[in-house]
């Protein structure tokens, strides 16, 4: 039992002065809910009906909205599960505010506070300014609407993205790796990947389910288990992320052993993964993929690839038969899957070179990818995401006066057997 003690009246004020950023910056997903049943503010119920929103700011007001009324401790610990969830920046904004409304209120009939108390205050507004400017994490926005009109002009060639949540989220992130085995360095900077990863997609309306740190012979077993999640075929699409060191063609396991990129597409195909047959599946891979570092070369132009004519001349009737013919077939035989199709895959780097990560704002990929997806899903399929994320790749440079990486270059691509437009309409679910 709570009690009847309810929350201090300033703490109420500092949820309701930034309720707003609250609302547009929060990500209210399954790891901050659990956090907040643990250290009992939210009830089973509670958690379970904010859960149940379907869209993020919905799942925020519905939190923000219980807090004020789950006792004198829900503050604290609602600041403790930003922290947990590496949400820092909206904790420091909230304890923040509340250091200045102390320091307005000095004219109070309360004592003064001590020598030492006022220095311990001054210490710590230095230290949480200190933290947020060492975090240096990405500034986002959040994810832009699609609107009601481009649905409807846009989802008859495109894939089904009308379930909610769209898809389970994988993101696989390892970070720090076994010094007695190959010399991996620790990934500095790959928990930032992680975290935006997490965000973008929760915000998109995935449910994320993140792995840490896991060994080669780990990776197999999450993976497996993860393709063969009965939700999928409750779900319209799904998404893997893989963050570690790399060669061309696989991951590093955290044991310094491989995992085949092949083996990873071929546990999703149809064959392997028959409650995605016909779904999309986003693949996005930040790893190296040999050790060469591109230095940049003068431009040289490619030939421009040419069409074939295609079937526009055969003959109409010629076209009614073969239909006709093709029904007929389709009656007496069970339709066929090619082995593996309707994938789309992100690399960060190409073929033999190496990838970039800056060790405070995370990857150069997995930002761009993060930026594109907030800025443009809206009215963007992922196809044209992963072309506006490559022109923003390629006009990046590195910037380290006297080391190697210099003016370094990185040009990231992408490969899809993608049968439609995959549009993700986020925060927009038709009416069935």
């Amino acid at each position: 039992m709570l009690g009847d003690c309810g929350m201090q009246d300033r703490e109420k004020k500092a949820l309701r002065k930034h309720s707003v950023s609250l609302c547009k910056d929060l990500v209210v997903d399954e790891l901050l809910v659990q956090a907040l049943q643990a250290d009992g503010i939210l009830t089973d119920n509670m958690a379970e009906g904010i859960l149940a929103e379907k869209t993020s700011q919905k799942k925020s007001w519905l939190l923000l909205s219980l807090l004020p009324k789950r006792g004198p401790r829900a503050f604290s610990s609602f600041c403790a599960a930003l922290r947990e969830t590496e949400q820092q920046h909206l904790c420091t904004m909230l304890t923040e505010y509340l250091e200045r409304d102390k320091e307005r209120c000095i004219d109070s009939p309360l004592p003064l506070p001590t020598q030492d108390t006022t220095k311990n205050k001054r210490l710590r507004t230095h230290e949480s300014m200190e933290m947020c400017l060492d975090a240096d994490s990405p500034v986002t926005t959040a994810v832009l609407p699609c609107t009601h009109d481009f649905y409807l002009s846009h989802f008859q060639q495109a894939y089904r993205m009308a379930s909610s949540p769209r898809g389970l989220a994988l993101v696989i992130s390892n970070v720090t790796f076994d010094p007695t085995t190959l010399d991996l360095d620790k990934r500095v900077g790959g928990e930032v990947d992680e975290e935006v990863l997490r965000k973008v997609f929760t915000e998109l309306d995935f449910t994320v389910i993140v792995h840490r740190n896991l060994t080669a012979q780990n990776m197999r077993a999450c993976l497996e288990q993860f393709s063969g999640r009965p939700e999928h075929r409750m779900m319209d699409s799904c998404a893997v992320c893989l963050l570690s060191h790399g060669v061309e063609g696989a991951v590093y396991g955290t044991d310094g052993q491989l995992l085949e990129l092949d083996w990873l597409f071929q546990t999703f195909d149809n064959a392997h993964c028959p409650q995605l047959q016909n779904k999309p599946k986003m693949f996005f891979i930040q790893a190296c993929r040999g050790e060469e570092m591109d230095c940049g070369i003068d431009q040289s132009d490619g030939s421009e690839r040419t069409q074939s004519p295609g079937c526009e001349e055969r003959d109409a009737g010629r076209e009614r038969e073969t239909r006709e013919r093709e029904e007929k077939e389709r009656e007496q035989l069970r339709v066929k899957l090619p082995q593996r199709s309707d994938m789309i895959c992100g690399f960060a780097t190409l073929k033999g070179t190496a990838a970039m990560r800056n060790t405070k704002r995370g990857s150069w990929f997995i930002q761009e990818l993060n930026t594109a997806l907030r800025h443009r899903a809206r009215d963007t399929h992922i196809a044209d995401i992963l072309v506006q994320v490559n022109g923003r790749i390629k006009q990046r440079e590195g910037y380290a006066p006297g080391t190697s990486y210099h003016r370094c270059k990185e040009m990231s691509e992408f490969t899809s057997s993608l049968c439609k437009d995959l549009f993700l309409f986020p925060k927009y679910y038709p009416q069935n």
